[in-house]
């Protein structure tokens, strides 16, 4: 293999490591501020929307236990298959909802996940769909509305009813899906005497961002689609007016100000946490006004409004709006994104520029992991058949460096005669490689194809909810978590949980030691700085590694493991090299 070749594997293992390793130690030597813990008298409230007039803040007291805040309302029961929870009928808000299907954490005894809390509780966050306008009276943050029924199933939708003073008549009929999905279809009708104008909206409050850590490869925060655009440029800080840092600029992330407006046809826009996604999808046909806002330091409000529609007397106005409010599934988005027409509704997961391959990847793992059962072994099948697809290129790249190992008597020959001649020097090697037919670039193809294929691997393993809390063998017990099984802490004798680095789970050393064994195989680089570098480049894979998901070190050993197998191979069909490796 030639300098420049050398030099372009160097480049392309320097950039894997800021792309892997960089996020963690960022992490950990540069940790983000906490999350903002105040609340504003207590209690989370709609913040006002000039456009959309959501119901105005009213008056709060201190934090609450969940229980007297739920006691606090009559309430409609929520019960599908996957969903649990309630909806408050003083103010109409789906303020109560719980995914069965996912724990907070592995012990015996885990509470199922909660999406979403009521004003007045900890970590408020709540949906409500409501009107503002002229000459109308609306239904407010205190009204109570009455329901035809007591639970809401995917079997049987809920209708809400309030009639006002004047006469407006308003409805809201809830209907949920076996998933994530509800439909609202907010209806008003004036029987009054008086013409009225009425401006339908829908809204999601949230007090406090995602704890969750969003990262320039992930995007945690306000998130939507418009005319037909993911937008992923927004972020808590962004709303609340912050200067960006650099790599907000650098990579597009540089929005100031309170507010972020969009008016769009088509498309939603909500809160994306790193598996969970709460969303408000207006009827796609229907130009709309969307708007992201902040007030203080911890209240956030996604809010989406019709246009101004007036109502003479004995006339009604209806309107459609969705609410997706669950787990980021792929298969669930697209399947929603296709059948309900959203537009890019797949888009809530922040595939990033390898998406075309990212994509396919991921439709193959989950395959192998519906056929298998179990998520490790499917990364080690995909593992395999990423190998395999490659091998070609492997053999390729084998046969390009024996022959650039053949020819290298005849190059060191030109490059002593012509010392003094660096043009002619140059164009004798390149004649040299054509008489030959030897391609110095082929031995880097392999490094080049390697890049977007092991950075999506990255972004599906690190951002799928389908690996999240999925066992594999033995003490992993989790892919989407490190490796627990570490010696640092005596494997688990000593009480603590080493940090960041320090946490050198049992998958990261083998990882680290099988990469060793494949730079051993390899032949020795001429240059001493290489050499060094090669030295070290296995154990600085290991520390960066260590703090990863274990899912994506599985995938790493097992590609390892198989390379040194390849690497037997292929030595086996060229001497040449064999022969300088074993030099």
């Amino acid at each position: 293999m030639n300098q420049e070749s050398r030099n372009f594997i160097l480049f392309a293992i320097a950039a894997a490591l800021i792309l892997f390793g960089w996020q963690p130690i960022a992490n950990k030597i540069f940790p983000p501020a906490p999350p903002a813990t105040r609340v504003v008298n207590g209690r989370s409230q709609p913040l006002p929307n000039p456009r959309a007039d959501p119901v105005a803040a009213a008056p709060g007291s201190a934090v609450h236990p969940l229980a007297q805040v739920l006691a606090q309302s009559p309430r409609v029961r929520i019960q599908t298959p996957e969903l649990s929870g309630s909806i408050a009928l003083r103010g109409a808000r789906v303020d109560d909802l719980v995914l069965t299907q996912y724990k907070q954490d592995l012990s015996k005894n885990a509470q199922p996940v909660r999406l979403l809390a009521p004003s007045g509780a900890a970590d408020a966050y709540f949906a409500q769909f409501g009107w503002s306008g002229d000459g109308v009276a609306a239904p407010g943050a205190d009204t109570i509305w009455t329901a035809d029924a007591p639970v809401l199933t995917p079997a049987r939708p809920v209708t809400l009813r309030w009639t006002s003073l004047a006469g407006q008549r308003f409805t809201l009929r809830v209907a949920v899906d076996e998933h994530f999905m509800f439909t609202v279809t907010q209806a008003v009708g004036n029987a009054g005497a008086k013409p009225i104008s009425v401006r339908p909206y829908a809204l999601l409050s949230r007090a406090g961002a995602s704890k969750d850590v969003g990262t320039w490869t992930n995007h945690v925060g306000p998130v939507g689609v418009f005319n037909n655009a993911a937008n992923y440029s927004i972020d808590y800080a962004n709303l609340q007016g912050k200067q960006p840092g650099f790599f907000g600029r650098l990579f597009g992330n540089d929005t100031q100000g309170g507010a972020n407006a969009f008016d769009t046809t088509g498309g939603w826009l909500g809160f994306g946490d790193k598996y969970w996604l709460a969303a408000l999808i207006p009827d796609q046909r229907q130009p709309v006004h969307a708007t992201f806002r902040a007030a203080g330091t911890d209240q956030f409000q996604a809010d989406v409004a019709l246009a101004p529609k007036p109502l003479r007397p004995g006339q009604a106005l209806s309107t459609t709006t969705r609410l997706f409010a669950g787990g980021k599934e792929v298969r669930r988005l697209d399947a929603y994104q296709n059948d309900l027409g959203i537009q890019h509704f797949g888009k809530a997961v922040d595939w990033g520029w390898f998406e075309f391959i990212e994509k396919p990847i991921f439709t193959y793992l989950d395959w192998l992991f519906r056929h298998v059962g179990n998520f490790g072994l499917a990364i080690v099948l995909l593992t395999l058949t990423i190998k395999a697809l490659l091998f070609p290129v492997a053999n390729r790249q084998f046969a390009s460096m024996a022959s650039m190992r053949a020819i290298q008597p005849k190059m060191k020959a030109l490059q002593e005669r012509y010392k003094d001649d660096r043009q002619r020097q140059q164009q004798e090697v390149m004649a040299l490689y054509k008489q030959e037919k030897v391609n110095p670039v082929a031995g880097c193809l392999p490094a080049f194809l390697q890049i977007p294929i092991f950075y999506a691997l990255y972004k599906v393993l690190l951002t799928s909810i389908e690996m999240r809390h999925q066992p594999f063998a033995l003490w992993i017990k989790d892919l989407s978590a490190p490796d627990p099984l570490t010696p640092v802490n005596l494997f688990g004798l000593l009480p603590f949980d080493p940090p960041g680095l320090l946490h050198l789970g049992v998958l990261a050393i083998l990882l680290g030691v099988t990469m060793w064994l494949q730079m051993r195989l390899n032949p020795a680089p001429t240059d001493p700085a290489q050499q060094q570098v090669m030295t070290i480049m296995p154990w600085m894979m290991m520390l960066f590694f260590a703090p990863l998901a274990a899912g994506l070190q599985v995938y790493y050993v097992a590609n390892n493991l198989l390379t040194l197998v390849q690497q037997r191979f292929l030595y086996s069909r060229h001497p040449v090299l064999k022969t300088a490796a074993a030099k």
